[in-house]
């Protein structure tokens, strides 16, 4: 296979560079000694002839599961093979079943689309649906033999699973369609459906294994300008004559993550993107360009300091006309020098962290062309949950609803079909795994208020603030990867915390971000909560904290191995030491920001817990020391009896 860059040709191969495997298209000597071997994965998808094979002859053999190379290949195509741990039976090996999970840039679903996803579920999945922190839809529970009528049904109402998981460009996430009367906001919805087409896998294996090779052509074509400025190869990001001209045969090294969002809207955790977008217009709405920002990224492993969550940093500024050139330049970039070797360093951010921001923007310029502009200012960024009704601007409401951890099921699914076929009405999953109906008539509002509210659906205002801006991850007991509970373990520990909050009498509506999940990876990101809860073992979690409320800044590791039974007692210090000293509308995450790590452990190591006090032996003291103790305690954030212990034990020498 040859890549043409303007006029020259030269051969797409893996390359030994400093320890590393990358996919270079130059000429290099072979190293003198032997050097890594790339990962198993990379040579399965080089075998595959684009994804095709061996998952097309597995598909249709009478065994329930697929073999590791399959699996693998199903991945590209929108689906992960998993075992149920709480299905296996005693000599009948494990429970498979498959996760499906849909293509749905900016998170925006046709009416059509929404109701056959829950028909689906219930006819041949677990009877839920899953809405992801990446704004698309999950169907768990799907058996082997019913796979191909699942994709086949969502393909023919419109929609799409194509590249849900892999080694390629993942959902393109975007502010949810709310404002018709924002052009900014038209505009990241537009262009998160362009990115997703321009990054689509083109080979066609897609429709050969669904739909036997028949293409199913949308309603919507894509934008003729994707196509041609997907096409165009001046600079070296296309293989010329392949059925893959952006990816190749050996498509990216990882999993690659796009969001587009407006300025200071930080509703899908931009950040955390390997590469985000922001549509930048002129005072008329006009668009104008795009900045960007590169190498964010959640994935990490225990016990493994060479992996960590990093936050995207800014690269430059594009004109509008640019803006798939630049995109394909970044992916570019990512494919030909990302590593091969260790999947575990492969990440765009990992490239960016050993190159430096500079050096990464110079290799990006020679597959873009041109110098980029200097990055645009921006104001701060703000958390928005597009939860309760909104003015769409157009005449027509919206209403967000809060869905617990993305979990649709029992009445409230069915309550929600009803309405959404009854009124014909779209919707929106958002990247907080909620669910906005758009599209409403004025007319229409007490009779969904009054069917919801009878299915037990609740306002946001009727939820517990705390629990309105959580998330968690499946987990338990469907993801292979998971060591704890997540989705099915956040709500009570949510509760637990606000007892203690209440207990130490906090406000009933104090509220930060909170966030779990059962394994490293951080589907839910809980590394840019203000508490992040990272499953380290069986009912045991790592502590994140100094997340922003706003998504702008990454929590750190404050303590490992923290068992689920001791969660009141770890967190009563820091909330107590919180309340005490925290400033006028000082957040959580930003209060263990400023005071740091030692004053917290501090704390917790001479905290005297409320329980106890009444258990304490009584001292007399002076009335004069009283006053002064009183006034140390408040300036100091502790207790009285804390700082009395404290005193004294300094002053024996204990």
């Amino acid at each position: 296979m040859k890549r043409h860059v303007g006029t020259r040709s030269v051969a797409a191969h893996s390359r030994f560079t400093g320890g590393k495997i990358v996919c270079v298209a130059t000429p290099s000597r072979p190293p003198s000694s032997r050097g890594p071997k790339r990962s198993k994965v990379e040579l399965i998808k080089e075998k595959s002839d684009f994804l095709r094979h061996p998952l097309m002859q597995e598909l249709v053999t009478e065994e329930t599961s697929i073999s590791e190379e399959a699996v693998q290949l199903m991945k590209f195509h929108g689906s992960y093979q998993q075992d149920d741990r709480e299905k296996r039976t005693f000599g009948a090996g494990k429970a498979y079943q498959f996760m499906m999970r849909t293509r749905q840039p900016a998170g925006s679903v046709t009416n059509q689309l929404y109701l056959v996803m829950d028909e689906l579920a219930d006819l041949y999945g677990n009877g839920t649906l899953r809405l992801t922190t990446r704004q698309t839809f999950q169907l768990h529970g799907v058996l082997k033999q019913d796979l191909k009528t699942v994709f086949s049904s969502v393909i023919k109402a419109m929609g799409s699973t194509l590249g849900a998981c892999g080694d390629v460009n993942r959902n393109v996430m975007a502010p949810p369609e709310v404002f018709s009367d924002k052009p900014e906001y038209l505009l990241a919805q537009k262009y998160a459906n362009d990115v997703a087409d321009l990054l689509a896998p083109q080979s066609g294996a897609y429709y050969d294994v669904w739909l036997d090779g028949e293409k199913f052509f949308s309603h919507e074509m894509e934008d003729p300008k994707v196509t041609a400025d997907r096409a165009f190869n001046g600079f070296g990001t296309n293989f010329e004559g392949s059925p893959e001209p952006i990816y190749g045969n050996l498509f990216l090294p990882r999993k690659f993550k796009v969001a587009v969002t407006v300025p200071g809207d930080n509703s899908v955790d931009a950040l955390t993107n390997d590469l985000a977008l922001v549509v930048m217009t002129d005072a008329e709405g006009k668009l104008q360009g795009f900045n960007v920002l590169v190498g964010g990224g959640m994935g990490r492993s225990h016990g493994k300091a060479t992996t960590f969550p990093r936050l995207a940093d800014p690269l430059g500024f594009v004109p509008a006309d640019d803006i798939f050139h630049i995109v394909k330049a970044i992916v570019a970039v990512q494919r030909d020098y990302g590593r091969r070797d260790d999947r575990k360093q492969a990440r765009l951010k990992y490239l960016i962290h050993d190159w430096g921001v500079d050096k990464f923007r110079q290799v990006t310029e020679q597959y873009y062309g041109k110098k980029m502009e200097p990055f645009q200012p921006l104001p701060a960024w703000e958390f928005k949950d597009y939860l309760g009704w909104m003015d769409q601007g157009d005449g027509k409401l919206a209403y967000g609803i809060y869905v617990q951890n993305g979990r649709l099921k029992g009445e409230a699914k069915k309550t929600l079909r009803a309405v959404i076929e009854r009124y014909e009405i779209p919707v929106s999953i958002t990247a907080n795994q909620n669910l906005i109906l758009r599209n409403i008539s004025s007319a229409w509002k007490d009779d969904i208020i009054s069917s919801l509210s009878a299915a037990g659906i609740k306002d946001v205002q009727d939820w517990d603030p705390l629990e309105a801006g959580s998330m968690a991850c499946p987990a338990l007991p469907l993801c292979g990867l998971a060591i704890a509970e997540a989705e099915r373990g956040l709500p009570d520990v949510i509760s637990r915390i606000r007892n203690v909050l209440e207990n130490l009498g906090m406000d009933k509506d104090e509220k930060f971000v909170i966030r779990m999940t059962g394994c490293p990876n951080g589907c839910a990101r809980p590394y840019n909560a203000e508490l992040g809860f990272v499953g380290d073992g069986p009912n045991s979690y790592q502590i994140w904290l100094g997340g922003s409320p706003s998504g702008a800044r990454l929590a750190e590791r404050y303590q490992d191995r923290v068992k689920l039974s001791d969660f009141e007692s770890f967190f009563e210090p820091i909330f107590a030491l919180f309340k005490s000293q925290r400033r006028v509308g000082e957040s959580f995450g930003d209060f263990c920001g400023r005071v740091g790590f030692d004053a917290l452990k501090e704390q917790q190591d001479s905290y005297i817990p409320q329980s106890e006090m009444k258990n304490l032996p009584q001292i007399g003291i002076s009335t004069d020391a009283a006053d002064l103790l009183k006034s140390a305690a408040e300036k100091t954030g502790k207790t009285e009896a804390q700082l009395a212990t404290e005193a004294i034990k300094a002053h024996l020498g204990q």
